[in-house]
């Protein structure tokens, strides 16, 4: 596995893998499948700052993708990034997520972001625990707040620190003399 910059190339077969998500998970609270127009203006969204990855298998086939982006549209927020890891359905569970998971890690950290937060449908358990392995705790339960063929769906909102605990940081975030 392979894991490098998502490039334009891969449009295609990044809109196949959302679009699989769309129409057999509750992963993409959306009910009909996205264009490769769509994936294409999301690609270009990204700044410079965020990273869109893609993991490839040997052959050439892109077995998922994931991005680190902007949390929230105001400057104050930028130490945080939010996060997305698409897999494609015959890789899930073979380390591709994981691969693509430690390498946004690293991007961020470089970058100088502090927090990666996840929002996550609360009926999804396995990706719930894929981030508790990393490191993300939960930090919000929103219940009902999406839907999806008539169903209410909840959001989970995890979030990791990317760095270290400062032993003086009373949890008031207020800022220091």
């Amino acid at each position: 596995m392979i894991i490098r910059d998502l490039v334009e190339a891969d449009i295609p077969s990044i809109t196949a893998i959302y679009n699989d998500l769309i129409a057999t998970t509750d992963v993409i609270w959306l009910e009909e499948p996205v264009t490769v127009e769509d994936r294409t203006a999301w690609l270009r969204s990204l700044r410079p700052d965020d990273a869109a990855l893609a993991a490839v298998d040997d052959d050439g086939t892109v077995a998922g993708y994931a991005a680190i982006f902007e949390f929230r549209a105001k400057a104050g927020y930028w130490p945080t990034v939010e996060l997305t890891i698409m897999v494609g359905r015959e890789h899930r569970g073979a380390g591709t997520g994981q691969a693509l998971m430690d390498e946004l890690i690293a991007r961020a950290a470089a970058s100088g972001r502090e927090v990666m937060v996840a929002g996550i449908d609360g009926g999804n358990t396995g990706s719930i625990r894929f981030h508790e392995r990393n490191g993300f705790e939960t930090v919000a339960r929103m219940p009902g707040v999406g839907r999806k063929h008539g169903r209410a769906l909840d959001l989970v909102l995890m979030q990791r620190s990317l760095t270290p605990a400062d032993p003086e940081d009373d949890g008031s975030h207020a800022p220091r003399p």
